[in-house]
């Protein structure tokens, strides 16, 4: 019996006869020897047909396959050195599944907006394969790396009657006879679990109605925040780096084939996963802003160009701590030693990538906490039930939030984050 097996699987199978399932996504002929591009979802590779060594029949067949025909494939496994993947399978039979006629994702050049307007079909050639692989195993890691820390993980309603933090740019929907929007943070509730289990982490969408068109922006994303009780910023801020240094480096052991298909350079990525990073104050970076001739004063959010310029300074992420508390949230703990900041960070991926996360250690007083929601100009009746996490034991707490496409973005190295996750949701665009 001729075994069945997935390409990924190939170099266990050297000099064996198989088969397996696959796609043709290319294909070539030299007269006598026809050259197959498959792929069934682990990988990719070669197939190649030798006229005097098949029937006529299979060799007529393999020139006339069209892209995207499905097919069983059987063959002897070759060691390929000219290849990414390494190997390659010598066909000796093909058995076709199912027809593919004028599939409109061609070898050739295509516009964006085409291949977003055919997502669906896009995600099967070999640039979104790898991101795709590399994003599950990101996910991956992140189950990994907060089960090893005594995470547990908490799933917040989507659904919400509030703003977290305030802002207008939410989606609205009715819920019943009510009000509801769809959540653009878990953290409050995290922080609920946080009070009844100590350390748990949030990982699912969130939804931002900001009309941005940035490469940087998407309006449905997906999340992973953290909260920890009775862990101040500075133990926080280890957290952080320990979580994306294991991030880069599970990245690294699982996803050779992947990086190398989209060119990232594994050297600069082992960059990134010694630890501490460096950490500068928001007056630092400001100094440093200001003397590249950038148009900030004290008091300014950064934007992207910012982010971008800071960030390019470092080999490694670097933590800018403690902003001014008029461009932070309402929840952040104050700095002991100074009034006008917070005890919080964002970390900036280096090579120009900017924010990739936001923490702080939280307000812990109940007046305090009142207070600044009454500020803000909150309904202090939406967040009685955030109050209360004061009131009945309040302890040090810290807490963040990666942005994972942000993530998946920086370590592939790419170019817009449409393309770290499987159907962008953008402004412009709720299809396919």
């Amino acid at each position: 019996m001729v075994k069945t097996i997935k390409i990924i699987d190939a170099k266990k199978h050297i000099d064996e006869e198989v088969k397996i399932g696959v796609w043709l996504t290319d294909k070539r002929s030299s007269g006598k020897i026809s050259f197959l591009q498959l792929r069934d979802g682990t990988a990719f590779f070669q197939g190649v047909v030798v006229k005097n060594n098949v029937s006529e029949e299979i060799f007529e067949l393999s020139k006339s396959l069209r892209q995207e025909t499905s097919f069983w494939v059987t063959g002897v496994i070759h060691e390929d050195s000219r290849s990414h993947f390494g190997y390659e399978i010598e066909v000796s039979g093909i058995e076709v599944i199912g027809e593919s006629e004028d599939f409109p994702i061609t070898p050739k050049e295509h516009g964006v907006d085409f291949l977003l307007d055919h997502r669906h079909l896009w995600l099967r050639s070999k640039r979104p394969y790898a991101i795709m692989r590399i994003r599950n195993q990101m996910i991956n890691a992140t189950y990994e790396f907060f089960n090893k820390e005594g995470f547990i993980k908490m799933d917040p309603p989507i659904l919400t009657g509030s703003a977290p933090e305030g802002t207008t740019e939410l989606f609205h929907i009715e819920y019943f006879d009510h009000d509801a929007y769809l959540s653009q943070s878990g953290q409050l509730y995290a922080e609920a679990g946080a009070m009844a289990f100590g350390k748990v982490f949030t990982f699912g969408p969130v939804f931002r109605a900001e009309k941005s068109k940035t490469r940087r922006h998407l309006t449905e994303f997906w999340m992973i925040e953290p909260e920890m009780a009775f862990m101040e910023q500075d133990e926080s801020l280890e957290v952080q780096e320990r979580y994306i240094a294991y991030l880069v480096q599970s990245v690294i052991d699982n996803c050779e084939y992947e990086l190398k298909i989209l060119d990232r350079d594994i050297e600069q990525l082992k960059k990134y996963t010694k630890l501490p990073f460096p950490r500068i104050s928001y007056d630092e970076a400001i100094e440093m802003l200001q003397k590249n001739g950038a148009d900030v004063k004290w008091g300014d959010d950064f934007g992207a160009p910012d982010e971008q310029y800071i960030s390019e300074q470092f080999e490694q992420p670097v933590f800018i701590m403690n902003y001014p508390k008029e461009i932070k949230s309402f929840y952040m703990k104050p700095h002991p030693d100074r009034d006008d900041v917070y005890l919080c960070a964002d970390l900036l991926a280096p090579e120009g990538y900017g924010e990739i996360i936001g923490g702080s250690e939280r307000e812990t007083d109940f007046d305090a906490l009142e207070k600044m929601i009454d500020e803000k100009g909150l309904n202090k009746e939406e967040y009685q039930w955030y109050l209360d996490l004061r009131k009945y034991g309040s302890v040090p707490h810290s807490g963040f939030g990666l942005g994972f496409e942000r993530a998946v973005t920086w370590i592939c190295k790419l170019d817009h984050l449409r393309e770290a996750i499987p159907f962008p949701r953008m402004i412009n665009r709720l299809k396919p």
